[in-house]
This record gives C-alpha cells, structure tokens and sequence, in this order.
C-alpha cells in the first residue's frame, strides 16, 4: 500500500463508522486480533473501511463472515470480470429498496464502463448489464457461460444479504450524517477511485478463510461447488451465522421465519399489517418484537425503523443480540432469492 493511498484512507476510517446506527461502532485504532485483520484486508482488496461490513464489528464472528463472503464472491475475478459483478450487485440493490448499496455499486460500475480495467479473465467480455439485469428480476436463463455461476449467484446472494443489514444499520447516502448532499459527489469520486486501484491488483482466492473454521457447504448452496474458494466462503459464512443464530435467536422465531419464507415467492410484500400479524400471534408475547425485526429484516428491510429497533431493544436487547437475528434472517432471505434465481425453489 502507497503512503498516498494510506493518507487518503485513513481520515475516512472515522467516516465509514460514523454511517454505522443502532449498534456501536469498533474504531480502526482500537481493533484488536480477526477485527483488525478484516479491517485491514477491507482496506487492501476492496479499498476502503466498507461500512456494509464494518457495521458488523461488535460481533468478530459476523464480522469475519461478512468479509469472507464479500472477498470471495465479489472480489476475486476469476471466470466474471468485475464490470460483470458490479452489474449484478446493482440490479440486486435496487430490487431490495437499498439507496446506499443502489448509489455505491452503479457509482462503481458506470465508472468500470466509462474506464475499463480490463475485458475479465481470458479476454472475455462477459453479458451486458442489460442481459445480468434482465436475469436478477426475472430469474430467467442465465446469460453467461456455467463456470461463472459461482461469481455471479455468490455475487447475487452477497448483495441479497448485504442490502437486508445496510437497510437497517446504515444511513441512505455513503455519508455521515448531516453532511450536506452536495458533499456526495466528491465522496463518491473519492471511494470509487479507492475501490478501483484494489480492483487493479490481483485479488488471491481463497486468502481470507482462514477467518473461519472449515465447514460443509449446505444443500441448496451446491452450485457454488465449482469453485473452491466460494463453496468454502459460503460454507463458512453460513455457519458461523447459523451458530450464532442457535445461541441467540429463540427457535421458535427461526421455525416461524422459515416457514415463511418457504411459502415467499420473493415479491415485496407490500406496506399492509396483515402479513405480519397473523404469523407473529403464532409466538410468545415476549418474543413477538424479535419475531417482528426478524420478518422485517428477510421480507421488508426498508421497514425497520426507529421505532421496530427501540420496540426489540426495550427489555434490554444486546448489540449482539441485534446483529444476531439480522444477520441470520438476512441470510435465509438471501438463500431463498438464490435458489429462486437458479430455479431450484
């Protein structure tokens, strides 16, 4: 890393954490051990301190998870060029309703079209972003060749997941709050031309799985078995979210939103009350707020409010405990867009 480069990113560590709400922050300063170790690596491959990743620090497990997830999918180029990963991570931002991941990623990628890094691995160009569009919203056939299935559905399935806690975590602009709109503009100037000089280096699979134990990829995550660095991403990520999940998240909420989402067909379910309510009086009064953050967070992100977090957080809900059931019902949400996107719903 330049001292130039090192100069620019260090001011926006501050930055990047002020974006964070509901759960506290871990300065850059005061990072210790895997914390340390993400942030930094956050700052080589992608570039600067994501606060889509950073947000999850209070919990070095779902920090770790988040990270491996995001590297190995997005990051490392070996059968999609980025140009493609960016198209993909885009049109999934939008369908969720995810303003900061929305203006992020087609920030990235207009800059990616206006200056190519390069044509992608082998010299091939890949789909246009009409034709990766085209196959997020519609789950149609997939406009690319089947070795690169696990970049772009791992890319897909990162951003489903990513969208669901930056909804909840992150404030709408990638800026801190009460700085004037007028400041975006050169922010975002600043962060792709960060973003894009990682992009330029050789991204080395498979470098941050040591994060996390060994694990065995799940079922409905075959089709990332193609490629061993994303099989043990998703694999690890997975777990270390589920085991997490199982000390936190009451097992009648996780029963409740799994049957939920085995009937979802992936629609916004719209801004009615009924959807919610019928399931909710299926749990304990006392667990009907976590139950309601949890469909919240899988089925309408954008919903989670003030109030939802006040309301979960009113009988002394840890940090944790938050990024606990978020994270677990953002991934089950994600899973079930991935196995409808590769028609295996």
């Amino acid at each position: 890393m330049t001292d130039r480069r090192l100069l620019v990113q260090a001011p926006l560590r501050g930055l990047s954490l002020q974006q964070v709400r509901y759960v506290a922050t871990v300065p850059f300063g005061e990072a210790t051990g895997d914390t340390a170790r993400v942030y930094r690596e956050l700052e080589r491959d992608f570039g600067v301190l994501a606060p889509p990743v950073a947000l999850h620090a209070p919990v070095p497990e779902l920090l770790a998870a988040a990270w491996v997830m995001l590297r190995e999918t997005m990051l490392v180029s070996s059968r999609a060029p980025r140009t493609a990963k960016e198209a993909v991570a885009s049109a999934v931002s939008v369908s969720n309703q995810c303003p900061f991941c929305t203006t992020m990623h087609t920030t990235m990628l207009d800059s990616l079209t206006a200056r190519p890094l390069a044509s992608g691995p082998g010299g091939r160009s890949g789909p246009t972003t009409d034709q990766l569009t085209a196959w997020i919203t519609s789950a149609g056939k997939q406009p690319f060749a089947p070795d690169a299935l696990p970049e772009l559905a791992g890319t897909a399935l990162c951003l489903q997941y990513l969208n669901r806690m930056v909804n909840i975590f992150l404030v709408s602009r990638p800026l801190p709050p009460h700085a004037p709109v007028r400041a975006l503009g050169p922010v975002l100037r600043i962060l792709t031309g960060l973003m894009r000089g990682s992009a330029r280096g050789r991204t080395r699979p498979g470098a941050s799985l040591s994060l996390l134990p060994d694990a065995p990829l799940p079922r409905d995550l075959a089709w990332a078995s193609a490629d061993p660095g994303i099989a043990g991403a998703l694999a690890r990520s997975t777990a270390a979210i589920e085991a997490v999940a199982e000390d936190l998240v009451p097992e009648q909420i996780r029963v409740l939103l799994n049957g939920e989402l085995d009937r979802w067909d992936g629609h916004d379910p719209g801004l009615g009350r009924a959807w919610l309510d019928a399931p909710l009086r299926e749990l304990p009064p006392a667990e009907r707020a976590a139950g309601k953050l949890a469909l919240l967070t899988a089925l309408a992100s954008y919903r989670v409010d003030e109030k939802i977090v006040a309301t979960f957080r009113q009988d002394g809900a840890s940090d944790r405990e938050m990024l606990a059931i978020t994270s677990w019902a953002s991934l089950q949400a994600a899973r079930r867009r991935s196995r409808q996107l590769i028609g295996d719903s």
